[in-house]
């Protein structure tokens, strides 16, 4: 099931974040720790420390909206240790992130030939 459609951008935020946190909170994450506009129509991104939930937030021009998921036996595959504070993804890599894949992959190895 594709939850959003034609979303213009996705941005994963990497740290965990207290799920006490609202819309409110949420925000001032996206302002003050990302320099994002949060009105901007993006969908962000949050994971909670135990990797098994997550909240989207965006602004659909009439009010912020808050989307949540958890699971019930597995965990999200979250990139926390990766040196970026956030990431842009794509669409196709918010819905598979949400089916459970690893969007972001390996990392990338860097080797030089001693010839």
């Amino acid at each position: 099931m594709k939850v959003f459609v034609d979303v213009p951008k996705v941005f994963l935020h990497r740290d965990f974040v207290d799920f006490r946190k609202s819309i409110n909170g949420l925000v001032g994450i996206v302002e003050y720790e990302l320099a994002r506009d949060a009105y901007s129509g993006a969908l962000f991104v949050f994971c909670n420390k135990a990797k098994d939930k997550l909240k989207i937030l965006y602004w659909d021009k009439t009010g912020f909206a808050l989307w949540s998921k958890r699971l019930e036996k597995q965990k999200f595959k979250w990139p926390s240790k990766i040196s970026t504070q956030e990431f842009t993804l794509s669409s196709e890599q918010l819905q598979w992130l949400l089916s459970g894949y690893d969007v972001l992959g390996h990392e990338q190895l860097h080797y030089q030939s001693q010839i």
